[in-house]
């Protein structure tokens, strides 16, 4: 299928809310990915594109969704730790410089990992280019510099809604509430 003007409305780049068959927001998916279950009848739609978009095929039209439900529940598995990526960190640092507050671009491990500092949230922050180069493999206390927020594992279900923020949708925002609740 295509959306015939599936670059100028960003269409194939676009993120579905996945939630499960109690309405429970579990992932966001890739448009494509989200069409394939849909199509497999693993899920249904439940709000299509605002817009009204359409994906056409030879023999079919199907709207573009925003929201899928899957048709069965599925068990979500407890998972102990937040699986730790530069997406999620910087947005647990809400995209801010752990040394300066100013917009960060890089991450940096506090103990640098030349001196032994593990690859863990704890000691894992977002930073500035700036920074992070005067920094470079040096220990806070050798620069005379203190952090502004404490590094720690971000917890809650809707870490596993990472890409919520960034591609959010309007009809996503009941979904989105209950996770935040």
């Amino acid at each position: 299928m295509s959306s015939g003007h599936s670059t100028e409305d960003g269409t194939i780049h676009r993120h579905v809310l996945l939630l499960n068959a109690s309405y429970e927001p579990l992932t966001t998916l890739p448009l494509r990915r989200a069409i394939l279950l849909v199509l497999r009848e693993k899920a249904e739609v439940v709000h299509g594109d605002a817009a009204g978009a359409v994906l056409h095929s030879a023999t079919a039209a199907l709207s573009v969704p925003s929201v899928i439900r899957l048709r069965r529940y599925i068990r979500v598995p407890y998972r102990r730790r937040v699986p730790l990526t530069r997406v999620a960190l910087m947005r647990r640092d809400s995209h801010h410089c752990a040394y300066c507050g100013k917009k960060a671009e890089t991450i940096d491990h506090v103990i640098p990992r030349s001196r032994g500092g593990p690859h863990v949230w704890e000691n894992v922050v977002a930073s500035c280019k700036p920074c992070n180069h005067r920094k470079a493999d040096r220990l806070l206390d050798e620069l005379g510099w203190e952090l502004n927020v404490t590094p720690t594992v971000p917890r809650g279900l809707h870490w596993r809604l990472i890409n919520g923020e960034q591609h959010g949708d309007p009809q996503w925002a009941p979904y989105m509430a209950r996770v935040a609740a």
